[in-house]
């Protein structure tokens, strides 16, 4: 298995993993409504292909603001039915937090189990208000997110980092 960028080729690929993965209703979920007409940050859309090209999982981060706050919604992160239990949803997830600082974005927030997202250094944010209805208790940050409160927006604004570069093709919306 390799972990390489997420393609436009890949796109429907990736899309169908997620509805296998997630109830069919998961674009109804309050984080959808940050990522509705916003890009993912294609740095961080990432799949993770078997040796005869099967995409066995995928990862994307989308830009969104707490304040003056710039930060890195993580997810969806999925990994297929039966590759799940290899460390194939560890393995994407520490690929996203070890280059997100550097590459500029110091927060990464999502919304999960706090169980299992503290072993990646994740913890509760308080203060830190997703869209209803979002349980609080499941709205996680890793980075500095002290002093950090308010309301999390798209990110609607087009910054460099978010422009395609011409040599990597578009993701789907």
């Amino acid at each position: 298995m390799n972990l390489r960028d997420e393609t436009a080729a890949d796109a429907w690929a990736v899309e169908a993993l997620y509805d296998l993965t997630f109830a069919p209703g998961r674009k109804a979920l309050s984080s959808y409504r940050l990522r509705d007409e916003v890009r993912p940050v294609p740095a961080f859309c990432r799949v993770v292909v078997s040796d005869d090209g099967v995409i066995g999982g995928a990862i994307r981060c989308w830009p969104v603001r707490v304040e003056a706050h710039d930060a890195l919604l993580l997810g969806p992160v999925a990994v297929h039915p039966t590759r799940q239990g290899e460390g194939l949803g560890g393995l994407m997830i520490r690929d996203v937090l070890d280059r997100a600082a550097p590459a500029g974005w110091p927060r990464v927030l999502l919304v999960g189990d706090a169980p299992y997202y503290e072993r990646f250094g994740f913890r509760k944010l308080n203060g830190v208000v997703m869209p209803p209805p979002t349980n609080p208790d499941r709205v996680l940050g890793h980075g500095p997110w002290a002093g950090v409160r308010g309301r999390v927006r798209k990110r609607l604004d087009a910054l460099e980092e978010l422009k395609t570069p011409p040599d990597r093709p578009t993701l789907p919306l």
